[in-house]
């Protein structure tokens, strides 16, 4: 596993759980819109361009949108999604009790499907 030393919430140095990781990428193996980046202080996966979820650190990133962060932070195991220092207000971070079971993960995964199915996608960096 990554060393998580130096911060084991995932907001500094870039650090990611790779099992967990592991599980989300079977999750979307079936999709051909994914692509992996390494961001936001982890490893992050977009849909068509948009960052979808990820893992940072220990935990689980979901994009939840603005209006869905209020009802997730009020769900077991949720906190805010910092990066330097500063909420994400789109975006939420399960800790691993959260995110443990199959079903639990493939539930959160569906959330941030649904958030981003919903925006336009974003042309390919790389390529241009």
């Amino acid at each position: 596993m990554t060393n998580l030393a130096d911060d084991e919430r995932g907001t500094g140095p870039l650090s990611y759980d790779p099992a967990a990781a592991e599980r989300v990428r079977q999750l979307l193996s079936g999709r051909s819109d994914v692509a992996e980046k390494k961001m936001v202080g982890g490893l992050s996966f977009l849909v068509n361009g948009n960052m979808c979820c990820g893992i940072t650190g220990m935990a689980l990133m979901v994009r939840v949108g603005a209006e869905g962060r209020e009802q997730a932070l009020r769900e077991p195991h949720v906190r805010p999604m910092l990066f330097a220092d500063r909420a994400l207000s789109g975006f939420i971070c399960i800790e691993p009790e959260g995110y443990a079971t199959d079903d639990a993960l493939a539930s959160w995964v569906q959330r941030g499907l649904d958030l981003v199915s919903g925006l336009p996608a974003k042309p390919d960096r790389a390529s241009s």
